[in-house]
């Protein structure tokens, strides 16, 4: 019964005591146990053996499992902590490559050369990039990603945005063939400026790594949020960002892990521009999704960040 309570003794693996507790508020031993049972039966004594065993067993089950999450935490940790000091290992020497190699590439008249120089210029960009989006994860898996926000125009950091991108190789590559369209207005937000742009500039990039020609259009619209937000303006209006390209579109298979790490059928990039992009405008309260055109041709992308 649930109210009582047992004592087992188990002598040798031979002998065993089974006294039940009924009362130890009792003055005398007789009134205060109940049924005991004494055993030397072999098959009943160890019965009682393999409940302890079973009880040990889970204890030092128990611990090793204890054990072993810290010990997952501590590598974790020193796991994150490594890859945060390599990646800063990285930028500290890319920095000079870059300037240098930059002021040799204007004294060099030779075409040679010049195009040797490019080809450094532009892997060093490259690692540039993937030492700050390593260290971007880093910081957004480990709950220390910070923003500094200020009161901006967002038709500034869109036209930064598309000036930057049509000065990319990609774009000279494709520029007779490929345009970009945006309508100019004056929109205010109290966002992260730098972190901004570089949303704007991931989403403009794959737009011109996958389309071939035809147009890659920014359009932002304003409109009011129908999911109350406590961090939303008093207002509760948001501002939108539609990046559509006339493109290859997303593949199926990539739909569903769009926004999450390495997510990539693409032999240029790391997979990890959307995944950051997604934890930067998730750090201001936004949302971001993307899908293919329902004419079949190109995609979509959009985010939407609280208005003042």
């Amino acid at each position: 019964m649930s109210e009582t309570k047992a004592t087992i003794l188990v002598v040798d693996r031979k002998e065993s005591l089974v006294m039940e507790l009924r009362d130890d508020s009792k003055d005398t031993f007789d009134e205060a146990i109940g049924l005991s049972t004494y055993s030397n039966s072999q098959a009943g004594v160890l019965s009682y053996v393999s409940i302890f065993e079973n009880l040990w067993k889970q204890v030092e089950l128990y611990e090793d499992v204890k054990l072993s999450h810290h010990q997952l935490v501590v590598n974790e940790k020193m796991q994150r902590e490594f890859i945060n000091i390599a990646a800063h290992e990285l930028r500290t020497p890319i920095q000079p490559i870059l300037g240098l190699t930059g002021i040799l590439r204007s004294q060099i008249i030779d075409r040679k050369q010049q195009e040797l120089l490019d080809v450094t210029i532009r892997n060093a960009k490259r690692l540039s990039k993937l030492s700050s989006e390593i260290l971007d994860v880093t910081r957004l898996e480990s709950n220390t990603f910070e923003l500094k926000k200020e009161v901006c125009n967002l038709r500034d950091i869109v036209v930064n945005a598309m000036d930057d991108i049509t000065l990319s190789n990609e774009f000279s590559n494709k520029k007779k063939n490929l345009q970009l369209s945006y309508e100019p207005h004056d929109i205010l937000l109290n966002v992260d400026k730098s972190r901004i742009a570089e949303v704007l500039s991931n989403l403009l990039s794959n737009a011109v790594k996958f389309t071939s020609k035809g147009t890659i259009t920014i359009t932002v619209e304003q409109q009011q949020n129908d999911n109350k937000n406590q961090n939303s303006d008093k207002d509760n209006k948001l501002v939108t960002v539609i990046i559509r390209d006339t493109g290859q579109g997303i593949d199926a298979s990539m739909l569903p892990r769009l926004f999450t790490k390495f997510a990539s059928k693409s032999y240029l990039g790391t997979g990890l521009g959307l995944f950051i992009s997604k934890g930067i405008i998730e750090a201001h309260y936004g949302k971001i999704w993307g899908k293919n055109n329902d004419n079949g041709i190109g995609a979509t992308f959009s985010f939407s960040l609280p208005a003042m």
